[in-house]
Formats: C-alpha cells, sequence, structure tokens
C-alpha cells in the first residue's frame, strides 16, 4: 500500500505531518519484540509515548505508518490541546479575543490539563482527585478516553491485526497516587484489540546509539532523511 494516503489531511493547503516522539516510540517497539522473541521487522504494534505530548503510533513490519502529530492533533495532554473542534477553533481565532502568539500558547503549552487545570504535573492531578476533586478526575478519565479513541483508530490502520499495544514515556508508570488507574482507563477500552504493555520512561540517547551500533554491525542500513 502507498502510505502517503496518511498524510493526506482534507485540505489541499495542508499536509499532515508525522510530528512525534519518534525515537522513544521506536525504542520501545524494539524492546517488545525483544521480549517477544521476534524481530522489529516482524511485528504490528501500536506504540504510544505519554508525556507532556502524546504520540499514538501504528507500526507495521519495522516500520512506523502512521502517528498523530503530537502537537496539533490527537489526543489532549497535559499541556496541548491535541485535536479540536476546526470550525470553532476559527471562530475563536477571529473573535479578536487573542493574537497569533497567545493563540499559538493556548494550543501548546496552555492547553490540556494546563487550561482547565492550571497544572501539568501528573502527581499533582492525581493528588487532587484523591482528595476528592470530582472535576480533575473527569477530566484526567477525557484525556484517557481519547488516548484509547487514538489507539483504537490506530488498529484500524493495521486492519485489527496487531501483536501488541505498548504504553511508554514518563505518563506510563504504576506509581503515584491513583497507582496505575490511568493505564487501567486506557486499557480496558484497547485490552480488545490486542495485549497492552507498560514500558516507562524515555530511551531516546540509548535509541541513537543502539542504532549507531546495529548499523555498524551490518544489521540495517543508515537511511538519510531530508
Amino acid at each position: 500500500m502507498n502510505w502517503t494516503v496518511a498524510r493526506i489531511s482534507g485540505m489541499s493547503d495542508i499536509e499532515r505531518e508525522n510530528l512525534c516522539h519518534v525515537l522513544n516510540l521506536k525504542a520501545a517497539a524494539r524492546r517488545m519484540a525483544q521480549e517477544l522473541g521476534k524481530s522489529y521487522e516482524e511485528l504490528d504494534l501500536i506504540v504510544v509515548h505519554l508525556g507532556g505530548g502524546i504520540s499514538v503510533s501504528a507500526h507495521r513490519k519495522g516500520r512506523m505508518i502512521d502517528v498523530n502529530n503530537a502537537s496539533a492533533e490527537g489526543p489532549f495532554t497535559p499541556e496541548r490541546t491535541g485535536g479540536l473542534p476546526c470550525v470553532e477553533l476559527v471562530k475563536l481565532c477571529y473573535s479578536n479575543k487573542y493574537n497569533l502568539r497567545e493563540m499559538l500558547k493556548k494550543l501548546i503549552g496552555k492547553g490540556g490539563l494546563v487550561d482547565y487545570l492550571g497544572t501539568n504535573n501528573l502527581l499533582e492531578v492525581e493528588e487532587r482527585i484523591a482528595k476528592g476533586d470530582k472535576k480533575a478526575e473527569l477530566l484526567y478519565q477525557a484525556m484517557a478516553y481519547q488516548v484509547a479513541k487514538e489507539i483504537a483508530a490506530m488498529a484500524a490502520v493495521s486492519k485489527g491485526k496487531v501483536n501488541a499495544i505498548v504504553i511508554t514515556g514518563n505518563g506510563a508508570r504504576n506509581k503515584g497516587a491513583l497507582g496505575d488507574t490511568f493505564v487501567n482507563w486506557i486499557k480496558e477500552r484497547v485490552n480488545f484489540i490486542a495485549p497492552v504493555t507498560l514500558c516507562s520512561g524515555t530511551d531516546e540517547m540509548k535509541a541513537l546509539a543502539l542504532g549507531a551500533v546495529r548499523v555498524l554491525k551490518g544489521e540495517e542500513k543508515a537511511l538519510e532523511y531530508k
């Protein structure tokens, strides 16, 4: 299949961009392959990075074939709005309520949980929920709900043939006031697609180093990205 189809946005002036946490996504995918005793090139995976931005990606046979733009699409995040109702967004842009700089900041940096709750600190949000803050709980559930919807969308990209779903990044943890409740909210909606595995933390620098090692060993070819 010609995966250029994934870049079509619906407006000829705009092409979808694959801005995402690519190093950590691919590192987590390779770790999952190792756990399964297979090569990355054998598997169909959905890999999710949970952080200040959220990336949800579909990997098919060693290639990432689709991903939300983590700064402009997909679920809202601790500090980004994710995808928005476009007509209402256009109206807000022309309302004279915000200038261009302010509007861009509302989308990235002051969006998501920051806009609703005044913080991007997930531990703080969890503590508020533990103390009975119903608004914080609703918004935390909404963020998990949107992540799960994006995972299901990527399952459609892979025609439902998914070996595993991997959740990585600093938001993929089993500690905090709510334990692993946030991840469990995601799991309960997507377990029907494939088994879900946690791979917490970020491995960008390690991923770069291991990529260089694979090239030096002749296991893969160095690619030039233009």
